[in-house]
């Protein structure tokens, strides 16, 4: 079967890349096409386009880019139609991969989505559009089955996270500190200061202010390769090592996380890292999205959890000396083991066998 997959961040590139190899280790004829980034590429496939082209952030930023975006819809719809494929599947990306989904329906095209739109955060109005044109929607948390089931009579999916079979499969570098050349005796405080510029941007130059006031520990960033790497220049000036593709062993050696909202805090949660969850985005942006998002907390952990576990600093609470203070609490405080017990609950939560796989023959079967 022909498949046409449609990622377009960074979490939905791992996510998408695991489900290509269950779908080649099922449908051994898959012929797939996707957008999607690296780690989709080594999966296989081929990339119609990179998920760097594709990451807007905020809805200012979104408006500033309206002809890119309108561009690229009218190329994927183009696209797709030369494909002609058995099955869409659309993982989150959802201002983008809606509008696709409801053109193809019209078009007869089966279609799947796969990490569901949070419309129990905002844009609940989405919910007409997922009803009359995705086909089977999956979802990664168990909220999210009751959400659509007891407000919306709608069936979902739930197979576990696929956060956690990529966690469980992770063997760690135990020369880590030896092949990085980080001296032994000092402790790593981990930086994820977002998967996209206008993140980065936002957030590292507040994220860097800690490393004068903690001469002890050594500060590490874990970069992304689908930005300018001059985005770090400042870092580097500071000389705070950035290391690539390493996220997963700078998290089992950290001793504490400084974290953009995203997936990456619930990353630090399995790692059992204890963090503190930023976010700032334009005053525009900010404005709008304070009127819309009705949920009370930023942070994945906080949201699956349904209480405050980890510190959440938002817009103008995300300064250096409220860094500080909460960096303190967390590195020794009594609230770092409170933390810890709580993410215990996550992984149990979460936790079910063979997530992509039983998602990918959902997926092939029906």
């Amino acid at each position: 079967m022909k498949y046409y997959i449609i990622a377009g961040e960074a979490s939905g590139d791992l996510y998408g890349s695991r489900l290509i190899d269950e779908i080649k280790s099922i449908d051994r004829e898959a012929n797939i096409r996707f957008w999607g980034g690296d780690k989709m590429i080594l999966s296989g496939g081929f990339n119609v386009k990179h998920i760097k082209e594709l990451a807007f952030m905020g809805f200012y930023e979104v408006f500033k880019n309206i002809f890119t975006i309108r561009k690229n819809i009218n190329f994927c719809k183009k696209d797709i139609c030369d494909f002609n494929p058995d099955k869409i599947i659309y993982i989150d990306y959802p201002g983008f991969n809606l509008l696709i989904s409801k053109w193809a329906k019209k078009k007869g095209f089966k279609n799947y989505y796969y990490i569901s739109p949070q419309i129990w955060a905002w844009k609940e109005n989405r919910i007409k559009t997922i009803k009359e044109n995705i086909d089977k929607l999956y979802v990664i948390f168990p909220f999210e089955r009751e959400y659509y089931s007891d407000r919306h009579n709608l069936k979902s999916e739930f197979y576990g996270h696929p956060l956690i079979e990529q966690i469980d499969n992770f063997k760690t570098n135990f020369e880590f500190y030896k092949h990085n050349n980080i001296a032994d005796e000092k402790e790593i405080i981990t930086l994820l200061p977002g998967s996209r510029s206008q993140e980065i941007n936002s957030m590292l130059p507040i994220f860097l202010t800690l490393k004068k006031h903690f001469p002890k520990y050594e500060f590490i960033i874990a970069g992304v390769k689908n930005v300018d790497k001059s985005i770090y220049k400042k870092a580097l000036e500071m000389n705070v090592k950035i290391l690539y593709d390493q996220t997963y062993n700078l998290l089992y050696n950290s001793k504490a996380a400084i974290v953009t909202s995203g997936t990456a805090s619930l990353e630090c949660a399995l790692f059992k890292v204890p963090q503190i969850v930023c976010y700032k985005t334009s005053f525009i942006s900010y404005l709008i999205g304070k009127t819309f998002i009705k949920i009370d907390f930023i942070s994945l952990v906080n949201i699956i959890l349904k209480q405050k576990v980890v510190q959440e600093l938002i817009q103008n609470q995300l300064t250096e000396d409220r860094l500080l203070k909460e960096l303190n609490i967390i590195i020794e405080g009594s609230k770092r083991s409170i933390m810890l017990d709580h993410y215990s609950k996550i992984y149990s939560m979460l936790s079910l066998n063979n997530t992509s796989h039983n998602i990918a023959n959902s997926i092939i079967k029906s």
